[in-house]
């Protein structure tokens, strides 16, 4: 964790809340350091472009929290440069919560997972929405290649803070693609094992 993710995410009610149950001086090294970690590396622009899915919260103008679940295929978020990334909004169920909600506050969290290797990243930003008729040369360029979605518009982040979370109680889970490439060995000696049976005329 960096001084940009814990000064955002330890309010006075969370600090309190360390306190209370022990875990304060675990913490209090991040109020003193110097690296804030709200610029992406390559370990953070690498994570982020591999993923085919993650979670978004924003907030209600009544308070309300808001998580919403976007997919695509594999980097259609986007590293734009070290204190930016963005992704196409695709057309969905036309409810519009997360869109509206931004429109009265710009704030956002991002959850990214990575369940095979029990990776997570935890992202915090501000979010300008740029719709499709405003700027179609930003808008193709987040389109994902031979991807066939109605593209509305833009959703651009300005990073706050980011944390890598710990693995702890991440149960894994793996893909089509993660499983077929597991098993693609098994296959490949399996159809060779039934080759050499048939070459030697064994048909048990």
């Amino acid at each position: 964790m960096g001084r940009a993710y814990s000064d955002i995410t330890f309010t006075q009610g969370v600090r309190a809340m360390q306190t209370r149950m022990g875990s304060r001086e675990n913490y209090a090294a991040f109020d003193r350091a110097t690296d804030r970690r709200d610029r992406l590396t390559g370990r953070e622009a690498s994570f982020i472009g591999a993923r085919d899915h993650f979670y978004q919260a924003t907030v209600s103008e009544t308070g309300w929290p808001y998580v919403q679940h976007r997919g695509g295929p594999p980097g259609f978020l986007k590293v734009l440069d070290d204190k930016t990334i963005g992704y196409a909004d695709f057309r969905g169920n036309v409810q519009y919560i997360s869109v509206g909600n931004l429109t009265a506050d710009n704030r956002v969290s991002l959850l990214l997972m990575d369940h095979a290797a029990q990776k997570r990243l935890k992202l915090l930003g501000r979010a300008r929405l740029v719709e499709a008729a405003d700027d179609s040369a930003l808008v193709e360029t987040l389109r994902p290649p031979g991807y066939r979605a109605v593209i509305e518009r833009a959703i651009i982040i300005s990073i706050e803070g980011y944390d890598w979370n710990c693995p702890q109680h991440i149960t894994p889970r793996f893909t089509e693609a993660e499983i077929a490439a597991a098993v693609a060995p098994l296959h490949a000696r399996i159809a060779a094992l039934e080759a050499e049976l048939k070459e030697r005329g064994d048909t048990r």
